[in-house]
């Protein structure tokens, strides 16, 4: 009875050592970081990040610019309009300071110039706006070229990376492998991931700040327009 006890711990343990080698280890899983990948995608990353911060802060800082000039008050002209019709203009210029906003300025400069021909008052209320427009559009050079310069970098980077590759690839000679090209690509293609990315963010940001000055430029207009017609109603005896 012992010989067979034996004799099926012996099979127990040859059939462990049997296994013991189809048994694999199984692979740790590696993730993705994208400091790591900054790091890997070489100096080019320095400006394509740095552009990225300039044109974030450049359209945080034009939308509360934007929104405050965009705001609008709907009795702001009818008062102007009391004002002017009581002869109480330096009351209509109080009310523009006070409004403090691009049309309030332009408005401010029009009844500023009361007195001269209309053609001298328009052309006043049009180079304040023009100087309005200057004014909101502060900064905006920077997030366009942002769109356009952060895909060239990252293109440039790709191309850098792919010669780092040939160049380590010639000078290996013979023992060419995977993991000595795996650099210079990995560089190009980060680069070039990167470029696109804060491109598309620049690009979409610019032209959502160029339509929210379109629609302030748009009540500019209307109420110099409705500036100007008040001044040409007849006067009511």
């Amino acid at each position: 009875m012992s010989l067979l006890l034996q004799i099926q711990e012996q099979i127990v343990n040859l059939e462990g050592e049997i296994l013991a080698p189809l048994e694999t280890p199984v692979p740790e899983e590696v993730k993705m970081n994208l400091f790591e990948m900054a790091v890997n995608g070489g100096w080019l990353m320095i400006p394509i990040i740095l552009l990225l911060f300039i044109a974030i802060g450049i359209f945080i800082e034009r939308v509360l610019v934007i929104n405050k000039a965009a705001k609008e008050d709907d009795s702001f002209m009818h008062r102007i309009k009391d004002y002017i019709h009581e002869g109480k203009i330096q009351s209509a210029i109080n009310l523009c300071k006070q409004t403090n906003t691009p049309y309030a300025r332009m408005i401010e400069k029009g009844i500023s110039r009361l007195g001269r021909p209309m053609n001298d008052i328009q052309v006043a209320v049009e180079n304040v706006g023009t100087i309005e427009i200057a004014k909101l559009e502060k900064g905006f050079p920077w997030v366009a070229t942002t769109a356009a310069a952060a895909p060239m970098i990252g293109f440039l980077g790709t191309v850098t990376g792919m010669i780092q590759a040939f160049f380590d690839m010639a000078n290996a000679g013979s023992d060419v492998s995977i993991g000595l090209l795996s650099g210079g690509i990995y560089q190009a293609l980060v680069t070039t991931v990167a470029g696109l990315i804060v491109g598309i963010i620049a690009l979409f940001g610019y032209n959502y700040l160029v339509s929210r000055v379109n629609g302030v430029v748009a009540k500019m207009e209307n109420q110099s327009m409705e500036f100007m017609d008040l001044l040409n109603e007849p006067i009511k005896s």
